[in-house]
């Protein structure tokens, strides 16, 4: 049987691009740490949304981009995967902040709200809001919850109930030309697999739920074919 993942390197979409194009013409500050292999250049263009990232990152919240805003930033988003990594604080910034604020707030009752179901027995369920993923037995958190990275605007993550259908350890995708570790397929293409990239990567995967390593082998242990697997939400910038 011949089954192709959903995964792909990420892409920009146009509306991103033409923000990029934008920057571009925008001046920008040096950052220097020392040496030259080290320097990071970043934007001196204030984001939209500049006062609530500085909060965020605990930082005097006035507004006003600076050097150091700049900085602190661009470390985020280089720790994050997010890009382009230039200190802007833009929309695709801000939204991985919240994401990550709903994440921690979860905690370890990832279904508080009981919307992923609850009465058959083992499901792995997915929170395409929060980018969340865990495992339950009937009521009983078995796993997670651990942050995913799914489908872009345009390749969503379908939502509905499905089932594990095929699984393959060493699967590789002749469709993107990748490998897929740990896949376990549950609706047409769309797989549970690993990736090596953040989870905060933007603008997301071509429609599979992508995990870290780790995570992609405790599914992998966990489930079987025919376990369910429940999608709901929405994934933000979707």
């Amino acid at each position: 049987m011949r089954i192709s993942g959903k995964i792909r390197g990420a892409t920009t979409r146009r509306g991103a691009a033409l923000s990029v194009a934008g920057l571009m013409a925008v001046p920008a500050l040096v950052l220097s740490t020392g040496t030259t292999a080290q320097a990071a250049s970043c934007t001196a263009a204030k984001g939209p949304y500049q006062k609530q990232v500085e909060k965020w990152l605990k930082r005097t919240a006035d507004g006003r981009q600076s050097t150091a805003d700049c900085k602190a930033i661009r470390a985020f988003q280089v720790a994050k995967g997010v890009t382009p990594a230039i200190g802007y604080a833009g929309p695709v910034t801000w939204r991985t902040m919240t994401t990550i604020t709903a994440q921690k707030a979860a905690g370890k009752k990832p279904n508080a709200a009981k919307k992923c179901p609850t009465d058959r027995g083992r499901i792995a369920c997915v929170d395409l809001t929060r980018q969340l993923s865990w495992i339950q037995d009937g009521a009983k958190l078995k796993f997670g919850p651990v942050p995913v990275r799914t489908g872009r605007d345009g390749a969503e993550t379908r939502t509905g109930a499905r089932k594990v259908y095929w699984r393959n350890i060493d699967h590789w995708s002749t469709l993107y030309d990748v490998r897929m570790p740990y896949a376990q397929f549950f609706d047409g293409g769309q797989a549970f697999h690993s990736v090596t990239k953040s989870m905060y990567n933007n603008p997301g995967s071509a429609g599979c739920v992508n995990m870290r390593p780790a995570d992609a082998k405790s599914y992998w242990k966990l489930l079987k074919n025919g376990d369910d697997v429940f999608v709901y939400g929405r994934k933000p910038g979707t």
